[in-house]
């Protein structure tokens, strides 16, 4: 393309024809040359990384703590009096508690990074004519995609061909049901949900197939517009850093006001030599100084992330995951963070009787019951129909990993799919 093209148009109001011009594409796809020149002028088709600190100061943050800083003090003041003893087991908390909260961070980085890796995707592209798999982030505007069941969108797309497609944009909407897509133009003032003629990116195809021209990538996509809000949100202290910083800063004036107090009442009124005094003071303020506290909340904060992560749940830093213990109302949508986003068939209704089904989500582990007696395997002829008729009229793919079964392709279809192997029916044979 000779001019860069305003990716905040509203593509799904235009005809597909007209997109196609405006990015000066074809529906035999751009050549390899212009998709080069095209990735040179916009850039990656990915969202920036998350800004990372290096291993230095993501150590040394790990002493930006009100606490250590008194800490720090008293090791100097019990240095400087040649009190070494004392200075090395303060010395020793503080690098304790550090070194646990950098380990921990550290591993937490590199859990994220794993992911990352896991996430990287594939597209399929139409490049002079010819169907090709590129990695996702060479995707670039002008390109044709093809999608079918189970792919990721690479990119925002305007679709000018579908067939029977499906997407489900719980990525963007919340809604797990998936959306019925159309090539037809939409009214301009369609919000978001209502864009039928648009894939985007990070949404999941779950039926049919559908071609598309690539109209925005990376940042300028939907999924990064909400990134970019996202990154402009300020970090606020957590409950935990706040009340230890007030803590601190209490504890500190209270310190100087009792050893000045030790200091001037021995000194004024008890007639004590002031060098005795000013010792007196500096061990009266050292022995008020609870050296162990930070390292006894580092090891407490420490557990907690482990217990999370047997729940796959990553704490990048530790005092994150005390803050869920502070929240008193949360305002959350319901599909896949309240519940898992799973269906499961309860009962099957045929024409003969009524089948309860047992088991959860889209592990196919279960069995069947009529009027509460189990039933066998191969169970009565109509429900085994019916559960071969859910099988066969199927487009889903259900898989595992690590002992976690899911599905590629439509929610219902998945359950139905699943419901159909408790059954103890052999798809390959079907």
């Amino acid at each position: 393309m000779n001019k860069p093209v305003n990716h905040r148009e509203n593509w799904s109001a235009l005809p597909a024809g007209t997109v196609l011009r405006r990015f000066e594409s074809s529906i035999t796809g751009l050549s390899d040359d212009d998709a080069a020149r095209r990735l040179a002028q916009y850039g990656l088709n990915r969202l920036p990384p998350a800004k990372q600190r290096c291993v230095i100061l993501r150590f040394l943050m790990q002493f930006h703590n009100v606490l250590i800083y008194v800490l720090l003090a008293a090791s100097a003041v019990t240095a400087s009096l040649g009190q070494w003893v004392d200075t090395g087991v303060i010395t020793a908390v503080v690098v304790i508690n550090a070194a646990i909260g950098f380990i921990q961070e550290d591993r937490a980085e590199q859990a994220m990074d794993a992911v990352r890796r896991m996430l990287s995707l594939q597209a399929t592209v139409i490049r002079d004519g010819h169907r090709l798999v590129v990695a996702a982030e060479s995707v670039v505007p002008g390109d044709i995609v093809f999608l079918q069941s189970g792919d990721r969108v690479p990119a925002d797309l305007r679709l000018i061909r579908v067939k029977t497609l499906q997407v489900q944009e719980a990525a963007l909407t919340g809604e797990s049901a998936p959306v019925e897509k159309d090539s037809a133009a939409v009214a301009p003032d369609a919000l978001l949900g209502d864009r039928a003629s648009m894939a985007y990116s990070g949404t999941l195809v779950t039926y049919g197939q559908g071609t598309g021209v690539v109209v925005a990538t990376g940042m300028d996509t939907e999924i990064g517009r909400i990134s970019t809000m996202l990154s402009e949100v300020e970090s606020l202290a957590t409950p935990l850093l706040r009340r230890m910083g007030d803590f601190g800063r209490w504890l500190t004036v209270v310190i100087l006001v009792l050893a000045s107090a030790a200091f001037g009442v021995g000194v004024w009124v008890w007639k004590f030599p002031a060098a005795e005094m000013f010792m007196a003071a500096v061990g009266l303020a050292v022995a008020a100084i609870p050296e162990g506290l930070p390292a006894i909340i580092t090891i407490t904060l420490a557990i907690g992330v482990q217990r999370m992560a047997h729940r796959k749940a990553i704490i990048r830093h530790l005092p994150a995951v005390e803050t869920l213990g502070s929240v008193t109302t949360i305002c959350s949508d319901k599909t896949g963070t309240l519940t898992r986003n799973e269906l499961t068939v309860r009962t099957i209704v045929t024409s003969a009787s009524i089948y309860e089904a047992s088991g959860t989500g889209y592990a196919p582990h279960g069995g069947f019951s009529e009027n509460g007696k189990d039933i066998p395997a191969d169970g009565p002829p109509d429900l085994s129909e019916a559960l071969r008729a859910a099988a066969l009229c199927n487009d889903a793919v259900l898989k595992e990993e690590a002992g976690v079964w899911s599905i590629d392709g439509d929610p219902t279809e998945g359950a139905l799919l699943t419901a159909a192997l408790k059954s103890g029916l052999d798809l390959y044979e079907e």
